[in-house]
């Protein structure tokens, strides 16, 4: 699915409250306005910041009041943003749920001031849902004419010389994404249904792609061996730090729980139980832990599903829903445990497996309160 949304009017239907996920142009615009008018550094052609103002839209800048939007070593944001400004596309890879869409809206945001020109890929995409399609009424009555065209998000982007989204590119039919050949090589696309200074479309200096794709569906249609020489690499890696991502869900929970109507946060020592519940899920180190296994009282078979700091968020999230249009009140280690189960145990019954053994070998052993709460709840586990 392509889209190729205008800038929303934040003053209809309430503003940006009304929305349930606004975009980074939208959520962020003050910390924008603020930059570029302290941005006196030279900027790429085309590009709406500096590229020390846009490393310092996504990963913070104290003194002008820019909170940090995601966490990620400076040096692989600074090469992000030098591959951008080359006009090589830039490809990130890694695990579901480590924010490279997140990324790539903000890298978006930042050199555009733009993130919404995005393919969404999947098995259904077609060409002329990223390039152009036709008003039939138009093209029936006038025949091919650019009044009849209607621009996908590829010819938008290259119209106006801004970066283009490809999420889940090797989602997409290889066909189609061979179609960007052409675009990032040469900058131009032909649209043979039309003559003249319409038949060719240049692309304006700005314009680039900013793909991703996961580890887990990378096979799915592999790329050709040519679009890869067209984009640099770039690999996001989950959170290593633990105090970081417990940071970071707790943030993101506040703000979708506010979202939600919800007075209350999830209190600490819960997230504190679902960040050490993912972690020794998927081999991470857990809090104290100096060396790379899950933690220092053995290791946990890895899950099949994603558990991710955005699968974490969410949980949080429900965490917080639960408790408080059920019962009023806040989270308790109860509830994590019949919201997680919905994230852990999908379809693998090895999961489901593997889920009870955790709360047996590991949650048994820990110290504290929260953890014998946790461990007591277990009965709720389908």
């Amino acid at each position: 699915m392509a889209t190729s949304r205008k800038p929303i009017d934040t003053q209809q239907g309430g503003g940006t409250a009304a929305l349930q996920r606004p975009p980074a142009e939208i959520l962020y615009a003050d910390q924008l306005a603020r930059l570029r008018a302290k941005d006196k550094d030279p900027r790429p052609p085309g590009w709406a910041l500096s590229l020390k103002a846009a490393r310092s839209f996504i990963l913070g800048d104290a003194a002008l009041d820019i909170a940090p939007k995601i966490v990620a070593p400076v040096a692989s944001i600074e090469r992000m943003l030098v591959t951008l400004a080359t006009g090589r596309g830039l490809m990130l890879v890694g695990e579901p749920g480590t924010a490279k869409s997140m990324l790539s809206e903000l890298l978006a945001t930042a050199i555009s001031g733009i993130s919404t020109l995005t393919i969404q890929g999947g098995a259904s995409i077609t060409e002329d849902q990223i390039k152009y399609g036709w008003n039939y009424a138009l093209l029936i009555n006038e025949g091919p004419s650019p009044r009849a065209m209607v621009p996908a998000p590829l010819y938008t982007g290259m119209q106006q010389g801004q970066v283009v989204r490809f999420e889940e590119i090797t989602r997409a039919p290889l066909e189609v994404q061979d179609c960007l050949l052409g675009m990032l090589s040469d900058r131009v696309m032909a649209v043979p249904e039309l003559s003249g200074e319409h038949g060719m479309l240049y692309a304006r200096e700005g314009f680039n792609i900013i793909a991703t794709a996961n580890t887990r569906d990378r096979g799915v249609n592999e790329m050709s061996a040519a679009l890869k020489r067209r984009f640099d690499f770039e690999t996001v890696f989950p959170i290593l730090d633990f105090d970081r991502e417990l940071a970071l869900v707790q943030e993101s929970s506040a703000r979708l729980l506010a979202q939600s109507g919800i007075p209350k946060t999830v209190p600490e020592p819960v997230l504190e139980l679902l960040v050490s519940t993912f972690r020794d899920l998927r081999g991470a180190p857990a809090k104290g832990d100096g060396g790379g296994s899950s933690s220092s009282d053995g290791a946990m078979d890895r899950l099949t599903a994603v558990m991710s700091t955005a699968e974490a968020v969410n949980v949080a999230h429900a965490v917080g829903v639960r408790a408080w249009f059920l019962e009023q009140r806040e989270g308790s280690p109860a509830d994590l445990v019949d919201c997680i189960a919905g994230t852990v145990v999908k379809d693998n019954a090895d999961d489901r497996a593997k889920l009870r053994r955790y709360f047996e070998q590991k949650a048994a052993k820990r110290s504290g309160t929260h953890w014998r709460a946790y461990y007591e709840a277990r009965h709720r586990l389908p």
